[in-house]
């Protein structure tokens, strides 16, 4: 009895159709479907998009994460994971695959009237750190501080390339790794990439969705490997992490809207430990 490995050659073709099926990612849909009513709900801190703020604001709270330089890996078209680390890094740099999304992100930087409106999270993580801040102030804030937007391949071994001169204090990760790994192995395997650009001691706050196999995004049909908790933890200690908090949320049947198959999602707060 053996147990069925896929060659290299198979498993790079298979990342190959992952990249393939993300040209038809439409930004517009993907934030219409999950950053819009229902799912972003401000008025009920049950709904999911505030739980995502809270876990965030409180790791932040924390006081235990901060330094000189942030990377989010995979950012997407969206830019409310970075909210509550403004606050403490000098610079953050935002990361993604597709050119679209990067370009979604420059044009909230640059302020342009048809970018997508995120004041609603803003406010709402005003509220919830309960520091006083102005909204407005936190928004010319992040985007002083998101000085880079650059493309990135998690399933290199170098996933930015050259363009990082240093490993970053710390990183943030939302529905990334599990969405563009078509199997538990190369979920590990773009765990441990994007692992390289934190250095040691450095802090990871990573969200994703639980047992998932695919969503939707405008045209676009997108397969994701189906996580559960067990193995984001195992992924996890097996690339030097120690987790310092896990938390999960039961997505309700009012929320499951058709865009996908999610059954709930995950927060975690890691840091790789040193190698010894």
């Amino acid at each position: 009895f053996t147990v069925k490995t896929q060659s290299p050659s198979a498993a790079m073709s298979s990342i190959a159709a992952v990249g393939e099926s993300y040209q038809k990612f439409n930004p517009r849909a993907y934030l219409q479907n999950n950053y819009m009513p229902p799912r972003a709900d401000f008025s009920s801190e049950d709904c999911v998009v505030p739980w995502k703020l809270r876990c965030l604001a409180e790791a932040f709270a924390t006081g235990d994460i901060h330094g000189r330089t942030l990377i989010d890996i995979g950012s997407g078209p969206t830019i409310y994971q970075l909210l509550s680390a403004c606050d403490h890094f000098e610079e953050i740099i935002a990361t993604d695959y597709l050119e679209v999304n990067r370009e979604v992100l420059r044009q909230w930087v640059r302020g342009e009237p048809d970018s997508f409106d995120w004041s609603p999270y803003i406010k709402h993580v005003c509220r919830i750190e309960g520091k006083g801040e102005q909204w407005k102030e936190k928004e010319q804030k992040l985007r002083g501080k998101l000085r880079q937007i650059l493309p990135i391949d998690v399933h290199q071994p170098e996933p930015l390339g050259s363009q990082l001169c240093q490993p970053a204090d710390a990183l943030v990760s939302t529905f990334c790794l599990e969405a563009v790994s078509p199997d538990r192995l190369s979920f590990e395997r773009a765990l441990r990439n994007v692992t390289t650009l934190l250095q040691p001691r450095g802090h990871f706050l990573l969200i994703g969705a639980l047992e998932e196999s695919f969503y939707l995004a405008g045209e676009a049909k997108l397969s994701v490997v189906p996580v559960s908790e067990a193995d984001v933890k195992e992924a996890l200690s097996k690339n030097g992490y120690h987790i310092h908090d896990f938390r999960s949320y039961l997505m309700p049947p009012s929320l499951k809207i058709g865009v996908d198959d999610v059954s709930g999602v995950f927060f975690v707060h890691a840091q790789k430990q040193p190698v010894a």
